[in-house]
């Protein structure tokens, strides 16, 4: 199985109406986060049934299309990868989990990050050595840092907390509102494990936190206590 095969498998799904609103969607215009993006207009479940259908790829076929200049082709081979991975033994985990952190500047949107980082990066760092989110969490690439802080989805999911905690604390002062939603997301599915640890946190640095991390980290707060943290009261 070639990428060239995949790919005109995958230019063939083209939808140039969905294409130009996801164009829109992804903010791919001048300035925006998204720019030059280019987009197929193909929804992420017919992209997975693509998946399956050529699961037996070789990874250095992933590899190949996620250098692709279409947004969807890299997402196709995102979504191949946490496949591939999730039945991986420990061998091809670990060749995964390089080809993805080699190619961490194409991914490179938020949905790119959200489908694949703690799917990928953070299950391979359960067990190990985790320094490597934390230099992502220092990167200029807006999407390196958000890859460091949704990694530790995986962690959150297990109850450990620690590298959520001090990853949001090194992102306190980005300067990214998309930083700002990802880290108080983050936050916010620690206190749905464990709600002391995530108002202890907030106590900790709520009056210095961006309006939109905080936003998102009390969002399932009552009424009452999110006005309390939002004026500056807890």
């Amino acid at each position: 199985m070639t990428h060239q095969k995949i790919t005109a498998c995958l230019l063939g799904l083209a939808n140039p109406e969905i294409a130009a609103h996801s164009s829109r969607f992804f903010k791919t215009g001048d300035g925006e986060y998204g720019f030059g993006d280019k987009f197929l207009g193909i929804r992420v479940p017919v992209l997975r049934q693509a998946v399956k259908k050529f699961k037996d790829a070789p990874l250095s076929v992933a590899e190949k299309l996620l250098k692709s200049e279409y947004h969807e082709i890299r997402l196709y081979a995102l979504l191949f990868l946490v496949f591939r991975f999730s039945a991986a033994a420990s061998d091809e985990r670990g060749k995964i989990y390089h080809i993805y952190m080699s190619n961490t500047r194409n991914v490179n949107n938020w949905d790119l990050v959200d489908s694949s980082a703690h799917h990928i990066a953070g299950a391979y760092l359960e067990n190990r050595e985790r320094s490597a989110l934390y230099e992502l969490s220092k990167s200029d690439s807006l999407w390196e840092r958000r890859i460091a802080i949704i990694s530790t989805f995986h962690f959150i999911k297990k109850k450990e907390f620690d590298d959520t905690l001090r990853i949001a604390v090194q992102l306190l002062k980005d300067k990214e509102d998309l930083i700002h939603k990802a880290t108080g997301w983050m936050l916010r599915e620690v206190g749905k494990r464990d709600l002391v640890v995530e108002t202890a946190f907030l106590k900790a640095h709520c009056q210095k936190m961006p309006r939109t991390m905080l936003r998102y980290a009390i969002e399932k707060f009552d009424v009452k206590e999110r006005r309390k943290y939002l004026n500056g009261e807890a």
